[in-house]
């Protein structure tokens, strides 16, 4: 048995050929103004860099407009809130997004949720989280919702399945457990620190590893016919399972690229062209 790929690359293709049509649509609808994304990149760091670049382009693909803001590696809590604020009040802008990680003297908890729940397309607020873990309509954290429309896309059945979560984070681990409990799965959340991690793996019949550490997750703790979802980022193409143990054992896999990443940045654009959308 050779896993199906979860091809979140050729998906993510699919969704953008689906909103470039519902950008159009919507600047015909209101005399030619178009979705605004707008990303704040607090410092100078590459990597996140790279991510607010990858999500213009992804703009410009469908047709959108994206606005950067760009602050000095120094900038204070305030000084970020009251650019977040300005992006709050300006009708234009649909979405925002702040970059994570920021400096470590803001409080990016605070700046987080003073983002508009209305244009909290990253799904990072605390009040969009609420509302998605009661079921309540709400953006949903960026990664986890990818991962969900993968599996919606290939008909991963998972009503009733045993889901591991190896990751706690806020925007990734914690939403991907309700996400997966809210379609009914039984959900296990586990971490690093997890006692007997292997064994409570091997009863997953979705394991999702999103703990941030390469190929944490050894393929010999995953059981035969699993539905595997690496959704870890680290240096150099390889994530947080090992994944090349369980190609010819498991059911279906997210390959590292291409796998769970696309489908974040569809997912993000995605959402602000709905925010959009509710907005006109």
């Amino acid at each position: 048995m050779t896993g199906v790929i979860l091809d979140g690359k050729g998906v993510a293709k699919k969704i953008e050929t689906d909103l470039s049509q519902r950008v159009a649509k919507l600047a015909a609808r209101t005399g030619g103004k178009k979705p605004i994304l707008a990303t704040i990149l607090v410092g100078d760091d590459p990597a996140s860099a790279t991510y607010v670049r990858m999500k213009g382009n992804a703009c410009e693909r469908v047709g959108m407009q994206s606005q950067k803001v760009i602050l000095p590696q120094e900038t204070t809590t305030e000084q970020l809130l009251a650019e977040i604020d300005n992006l709050n009040a300006n009708p234009d802008v649909h979405g925002i997004l702040l970059q994570h990680p920021v400096p470590p003297q803001i409080d990016e908890r605070a700046c987080f949720d003073r983002i508009s729940i209305e244009k909290d397309v990253d799904g990072v607020t605390s009040h969009g989280f609420g509302r998605m873990a009661m079921g309540e309509r709400a953006f949903g954290s960026a990664t986890p919702a990818g991962i969900m429309r993968l599996l919606a896309h290939y008909d991963i059945p998972i009503k009733g399945k045993h889901a591991v979560v190896v990751g706690r984070s806020p925007i990734l681990g914690k939403p991907m457990a309700f996400m997966l409990l809210n379609e009914h799965a039984t959900v296990t959340i586990c971490h690093s620190r997890t006692q007997n991690l292997p064994e409570l793996v091997k009863h997953a019949d979705i394991i999702v590893g999103a703990v941030g550490k390469p190929e944490f997750i050894r393929g010999d703790w995953i059981k035969d016919g699993a539905v595997v979802i690496d959704a870890g980022y680290n240096p150099g193409p390889v994530g947080d399972i090992e994944l090349s143990a369980i190609l010819e054992r498991c059911a279906a896999y997210t390959p590292v690229p291409g796998g769970v990443g696309p489908m974040t940045i569809a997912t993000l654009i995605a959402q602000t062209v709905e925010a959009a959308e509710r907005a006109a």
